[in-house]
């Protein structure tokens, strides 16, 4: 029990990180990031928060990427749900400023990507199960054998795409988070000597049995 509550404590900082990466890259003010054009122009079609409406698609590839063949563990669940709750806790909160020039803007954009970039690494190194961007991310790296830092700059290159016919707002900013999210990921990887397809998620059925065993 000790081994699981430690983990899920590695989990819940990762979520928490990834959280406050997403609202200061936003709040950067030079364009959003990739995911954020798509979450907000579909927010802004549809009428919904920002949070709510990252957990609608986060369900929605939770369940393209177990078509792929990529299990949901408990930690992808916390995933879909927590991130948007906390984005939306947190721009309640209003504890990010705005950024109110360029330089200020690239720089807290800066940090936002490798806060994103260290809550990936601490959420997937809890093992409860990638959460269901990553685990696209992680499919991308299986199925093409592509670095996974390449993986993550295809996926936000379409996304970007894809939120701006919905009218999410691309900048400056959405160009440097697509070019350097990437280079990130695999600098913080590398730093943490971190193997991405090393990871042997456990599924919702494992943590269950494993809880039980307990």
């Amino acid at each position: 029990m000790k081994v699981f509550c430690a983990r899920l404590f590695i989990l819940m900082i990762g979520l928490i990180l990834f959280a406050f990466g997403i609202v200061i890259a936003i709040n950067a003010n030079i364009g959003y990031a990739p995911w954020e054009v798509f979450h907000v122009g579909l927010a802004n079609t549809v009428g919904l928060s920002i949070g709510v409406i990252t957990i609608i698609v986060g369900l929605v590839l939770g369940v393209i990427v177990t078509i792929m063949g990529e299990k949901l563990g408990f930690g992808t669940i916390l995933n879909m749900v927590l991130i948007g709750v906390f984005i939306d806790v947190i721009f309640l909160t209003e504890i990010i400023p705005i950024a109110d020039n360029t330089i200020i803007g690239i720089l807290m954009l800066i940090i936002g990507m490798f806060l994103i970039s260290i809550g990936s690494y601490f959420y997937i190194k809890s093992a409860f199960g990638a959460g269901p961007r990553d685990n696209l991310m992680v499919v991308l790296v299986r199925k093409t054998k592509l670095p996974a830092g390449v993986c993550r700059v295809i996926i936000e290159i379409v996304v970007t795409v894809a939120g701006w016919f919905l009218g999410g707002m691309v900048g400056l900013g959405t160009v440097i988070f697509a070019i350097g999210i990437g280079f990130c990921i695999q600098l913080t990887f590398r730093v943490f000597r971190f193997d991405v397809t090393a990871v042997k998620h456990e599924t919702l059925t494992d943590t269950y049995k494993a809880l039980r065993k307990k």
